[in-house]
């Protein structure tokens, strides 16, 4: 709090203390000089962003009372500590504190509490002016108009935060963080998928282009992962004493790496993910929704060939999971990870050897596939519901910022019908969370305390 209110009155942010004192501050003013007048300003603009909502006139005077007779540098001192107070009080770091409760009962969240879910869903940050203008009008709780802010709010740059946020925890990606300690491969292998994320989310692309797409973001350090694609990216020409350096990434269409396309084979995600229970693991959990339970703590490790045999990791698989026990989760983990075998474990495609592994591969469903390209095109259609029914689930925890319970069942069922039936895109997915009866009602608890 301390750091924040510094640089607040810093000459840097003087821009910033001009919109709340509504006045344009002389080029020579210091913080010592505060006027009543303007410290009275300051806290009712403060005070009406940290809280996110109207402030009675009551709770400004109450405020602004040991304020009051000081000038100059107490004045300052004063100001600073209110200021702080606010910042380090429940109703500035837990939401919903301010709503009006009704003991027992579900009702309509009050527009101030919906900007904000809006603003903490689609930017992570809080409400601006406009969703507050709306707000104080009581004009957001129109469908309408809750469609038009999610448009404009995606077209804001600050909505690359639904994928450095939202997209990083559901899929993992920070578990590169740990894995690939080299910066300049950690920054191109790491942000790939942020950016392709990024695109979904705010291009209004369809909620299934998550798994096969033509675009994709590449910059020189993923640049040799895409075959004869390669010579139709930008040349990036490094400065004169630089051997490695990070380069800028750009939007990209694939023609001839068939073998890519969507999130799954990114390099990141499969470098992330080595070996095929790994990787099914993670397609499992992650795309397809399904929950598993943790593996037994006394899993024996896979043997080696027997002697005179040069069995495969596959082969040699086969015979570790003959345990029944294993066999329930593996028969759902092992098709999908053994059809991602034709990538190394640094995800690069192994298209020129001679003896490809096995990658073929039969789902529990009875559906069957020689690699992962056959596989993909299972993904899109037959399990198409799975995937959005999964995207529609984390999306909405993540908007709500909790566990879904069975409850919020009816509005997941509607959600997904809707996407699957239109072939709706992300934005269409949004609209739908924000207009949810979860997102726009709470249920008071039958006793409140405070």
């Amino acid at each position: 709090a301390n750091a924040a209110l510094e640089k607040l009155f810093a000459p840097k942010q003087r821009s910033e203390l001009d919109a709340m004192m509504q006045a344009k501050l002389p080029d020579n003013w210091r913080p010592n000089e505060i006027t009543q007048d303007q410290a009275q300003s300051i806290i009712k603009k403060f005070t009406l962003r940290a809280m996110r909502r109207h402030t009675s006139d009551v709770t400004i005077n109450n405020i602004l009372k040991p304020l009051k007779d000081k000038t100059g540098p107490e004045l300052l001192k004063a100001l600073k500590f209110e200021m702080k107070a606010i910042m380090l009080s429940p109703k500035f770091l837990y939401r919903g504190l301010l709503m009006e409760k009704f003991p027992g009962q579900q009702r309509p969240v009050d527009d101030y509490e919906l900007a904000e879910r809006l603003s903490y869903f689609l930017w992570e940050d809080r409400p601006d002016e406009t969703l507050m203008d709306l707000a104080m009008k009581g004009d957001l709780h129109n469908k309408e108009t809750l469609k038009e802010q999610v448009d404009r709010m995606l077209k804001s740059p600050k909505s690359i935060s639904l994928a450095e946020s939202f997209g990083v925890q559901w899929l993992g990606i920070a578990n590169l963080d740990e894995l690939i300690k080299e910066p300049i491969s950690h920054h191109s292998l790491r942000h790939q998928p942020v950016l392709f994320l990024n695109h979904l989310f705010t291009q209004d692309r369809p909620v299934i282009e998550l798994i096969s797409s033509k675009t994709t973001f590449v910059n020189q350090g993923v640049s040799g992962f895409y075959g004869q694609d390669r010579a139709r990216m930008t040349r990036f020409s490094k400065p004169k004493g630089i051997e490695r350096t990070k380069t800028p990434f750009e939007e990209f269409t694939l023609e001839k790496a068939t073998w890519r396309g969507g999130i799954i084979t990114m390099p990141g995600i499969l470098t992330m993910n080595r070996g095929p229970i790994q990787r099914g693991t993670w397609l499992l959990r992650r795309i397809l929704g399904v929950r598993l339970g943790e593996p037994p703590a006394d899993i024996p490790p896979i043997k080696p060939s027997p002697r005179g045999q040069n069995l495969t990791f596959r082969e040699r698989f086969e015979r570790h999971r003959s345990d029944a026990s294993c066999a329930r989760c593996h028969e759902k983990i092992d098709p999908l990870g053994f059809s991602l075998d034709h990538y190394d474990a640094k995800g690069q495609f192994l298209q020129n050897k001679d003896a490809l592994p096995d990658a073929s591969g039969k789902l529990p469903t009875g559906e069957s596939f020689k690699n992962y390209a056959e596989l993909k095109e299972i993904l899109v259609t037959s399990q198409k519901e799975k995937i959005v029914r999964n995207s529609v689930e984390r999306t909405l925890s993540y908007a709500m910022c909790r566990k879904l319970t069975r409850h919020d069942q009816p509005t997941i069922d509607l959600i997904t019908k809707n996407i699957v039936k239109d072939n709706g895109t992300w934005k269409d997915l949004f609209v739908e969370i924000v207009n949810s009866l979860p997102f726009r009602e709470t249920i008071f608890a039958e006793k409140i305390k405070g």
